[in-house]
């Protein structure tokens, strides 16, 4: 499938790829992105979205979550959900990361997210890598959570929904710390994982929680 190249300027702002795409004649325009690529425990989980251009429905201090405070990206994350025109969220558990690998992996997630949107996109922006198979035309943008807006909104709803995710899992696996390194590879989460042993959502991949693994059989 034939991509279309759209060029803008950094400094253009959070809607300059949408902007550029509409008048290139592709809209609806999706975003998507993922969070927890490079933790060793936890799922990893991407968004999707598709933002309206109505000035009303632009969402409140939307920026990359990950320049967010907590308090903040819950609060978009509530807006998007209200306003999108459409979303979506994929979970990939632990284990379907070590089957497939992560490169693979977030390839994968991030191509159904955008399948699961409820309307077809005419164009889809992914965060850092280009994805094939979308079934759309697509482009994959550099920082792409700080430049263009869906992709920031897709950004949020995959921290949000890991970040829950993993704060009920400090619940169900204590000792860990979960709820505040959220499974990534942290000074005390390696401690924990030296003291405890890997449990069943570790990433058996990462080289940190293999070397655990083999030592303690």
């Amino acid at each position: 499938m034939t991509t279309k190249r759209v060029v803008v300027r950094k400094d253009s702002g959070l809607y300059a790829y949408e902007r550029a795409l509409a008048r290139a004649g592709l809209t609806p325009v999706a975003g998507a992105d993922e969070a927890g690529r490079g933790a060793c425990a936890g799922p990893l989980v991407a968004g999707a979205a598709i933002l309206s251009d109505r000035p009303s429905a632009r969402i409140t201090g939307l920026r990359d979550s990950k320049l967010m405070t907590a308090k903040a990206r819950e609060r978009a994350y509530d807006e998007i959900v209200d306003k999108a025109v459409a979303w979506s969220v994929v979970v990939m558990p632990p284990q379907e990361c070590d089957r497939l690998g992560m490169h693979v992996a977030n390839l994968a997630v991030l191509r159904r997210a955008v399948q699961r949107l409820d309307v077809e996109p005419a164009y889809a922006l992914t965060d850092g890598f280009g994805v094939d198979g979308l079934g759309v035309p697509g482009l994959g943008v550099w920082k792409g959570d700080r430049v263009a807006a869906c992709v920031a909104a897709a950004s949020v709803l995959a921290k949000v929904t890991r970040d829950r995710i993993m704060v009920e899992a400090d619940q169900e696996h204590p000792g860990y710390g979960f709820a505040i390194h959220k499974g990534y590879c942290t000074g005390d989460h390696q401690a924990a994982l030296e003291r405890l042993g890997p449990c069943q959502i570790h990433r058996f991949r990462f080289d940190n929680v293999r070397r655990v693994r083999v030592g303690a059989t």
